[in-house]
């Protein structure tokens, strides 16, 4: 039985009053429906990383935390970033980076995504790096093309031990926000098992298989645990469908049902 990863980012949303009412839903609903093979996180916006965090380790929520960006420098001039040590103070462990949305409205580009995986590394971090193609690459037939060339790049430098302890979560721009449409199984698998044999041909097939691959777009109580149960995805990363802490554990538990309970 495969672990997975099931978590989501509350990206520019929940101030401190509606990030603790989230954890205080989650502290009565997510016990029951938890299993071993599922490692839950959540990645709140900077001001709740903390009292989040807290309140996991008060709650003995098996839960990790994340942040939603850092400046790939360790310290200095960068007026309104925030630094990976920063970010360690908080108790987070993960860093999401290069999601779509900063690929597109700061200007973020491969090789700074990969230096931020280095740094993130160098601080005991978990990088989380989103990749994904968008509507017009999809279109024009070079959605393989473009993913793998995010993964290499963010990889780049890496020994096969850091990449283990980076994930990779595809996220196709296309299947992403209000008007997405989610891809189906079919399509998650295809890009996924694709991105598997480019991790083989880069770190050997024993480390290539244990870099965790995540899907996330337009994930929702629906189709989770069909997404799940391809070969290739080793988690969830989850949207709007998640915001709500009940609907969260909603999915856990779909999963857990579906997919888990019937492959052991």
């Amino acid at each position: 039985m495969k672990s997975l990863m099931i978590g989501t980012s509350w990206k520019m949303n929940k101030p401190l009053s509606e990030a603790m009412a989230y954890c205080e839903v989650l502290a009565t609903h997510l016990p029951p429906v938890m299993h071993p093979s599922i490692q839950p996180f959540f990645i709140p916006p900077f001001t709740a990383i903390q009292p989040v965090s807290d309140f996991f380790r008060m709650h003995t929520l098996p839960c990790l935390t994340g942040a939603q960006n850092m400046h790939q420098q360790e310290a200095g001039a960068w007026t309104g970033e925030i630094s990976a040590s920063m970010i360690a103070e908080t108790g987070a462990t993960l860093v999401e980076m290069g999601h779509s949305e900063r690929r597109g409205a700061f200007n973020e580009t491969d090789a700074a995504i990969n230096a931020k995986v280095h740094t993130a590394l160098r601080h005991g971090l978990r990088p989380l790096v989103c990749i994904g193609d968008s509507a017009d690459e999809k279109r024009w037939g070079v959605s393989i093309e473009t993913v793998t060339r995010q993964m290499k790049i963010a990889l780049y430098g890496l020994s096969a031990t850091q990449a283990q302890q980076t994930l990779i979560a595809y996220e196709p721009i296309w299947a992403i926000g209000e008007q997405g449409v989610p891809a189906t199984p079919e399509q998650a698998a295809e890009i996924h098992q694709t991105l598997r044999a480019a991790l083989c041909a880069l770190y050997g097939e024993e480390h290539g298989h244990k870099i965790p691959l995540l899907y996330g777009g337009s994930v929702n109580l629906q189709n989770c645990a069909e997404l799940a149960a391809q070969p290739n995805i080793d988690g969830l990363f989850i949207g709007r469908a998640a915001w709500d802490a009940a609907d969260y554990c909603a999915i856990v538990q779909r999963v857990v049902q579906d997919f888990i309970a019937k492959a052991q």
